[in-house]
């Protein structure tokens, strides 16, 4: 998001744990023109495929490029999701493996709000992870 466009951004953080792990409390937006709301998105080939069945970081990684293609499809880049929520069917091994994605997304610049949900199943037995964000510019 920039100013040049007239987006601002307002993170608001009350406490600071949070800061550690990469997301924020909340983000307070002012003056966005577009808001992108995107379906999860989650290890999947160009054809809906399943990939790395069991590989929980190798799953997130093609989820998160996954959604990289979407954003940029749209005109947007991971610094302008402000929503980044998780389905997984192990939240353990989403913790274990959080790390690489909250470093991926810092180095993109994503400052997002989060949930971390545990689900049953995801749409295909074999996905362990699966990613819904919001971006807005």
């Amino acid at each position: 998001m920039s100013e040049a466009t007239g987006v601002q951004r307002r993170i608001i953080n009350p406490w600071t744990w949070q800061v550690d792990l990469g997301y924020v409390q909340a983000n307070e937006i002012t003056g966005a023109q577009r808001v992108l709301v995107c379906a999860g998105q989650c290890s999947v080939d160009a054809n809906g495929k399943p990939l790395h069945p069991g590989d929980m970081q190798a799953q997130m990684a093609r989820a998160l490029d996954n959604l990289e293609i979407v954003l940029q499809h749209a005109g947007f880049r991971l610094s302008d999701v402000v929503r980044l929520d998780l389905y997984t069917t192990d939240v353990d091994g989403a913790l274990e493996r959080y790390e690489y994605l909250a470093r991926r997304l810092a180095e993109a610049r994503c400052r997002f709000t989060s949930t971390l949900l545990g689900v049953s199943r995801l749409a295909l037995p074999e996905l362990l992870i699966e990613l819904e964000a919001t971006a807005m510019a």
